[in-house]
């Protein structure tokens, strides 16, 4: 998932695909435990589409908490 993907969607949309990805990290992570996992690469596609998500919703409080103070 690109950044400018994520920048598009909406907070609650955003914390929905946050869910998901980190679920998905977790079986990865369970499949690669188990000797089931062929695509070692797909573990770190996850952690950094967290990272993504994480990272826009962070720049989205910091927005609304710069916003709140000028408006002061």
């Amino acid at each position: 998932m690109k950044a400018s993907d994520i920048a598009t969607l909406d907070d609650d949309s955003l914390e929905l695909r946050l869910a998901e990805t980190r679920e998905e990290l977790f079986n990865l992570r369970f499949r690669r435990a188990t000797g089931q996992l062929e695509n070692g690469a797909a573990i770190r596609g996850a952690r950094r589409d967290v990272a993504r998500i994480l990272t826009e919703l962070r720049r989205r409080e910091i927005d609304e908490a710069e916003s709140q103070e000028s408006r002061r």
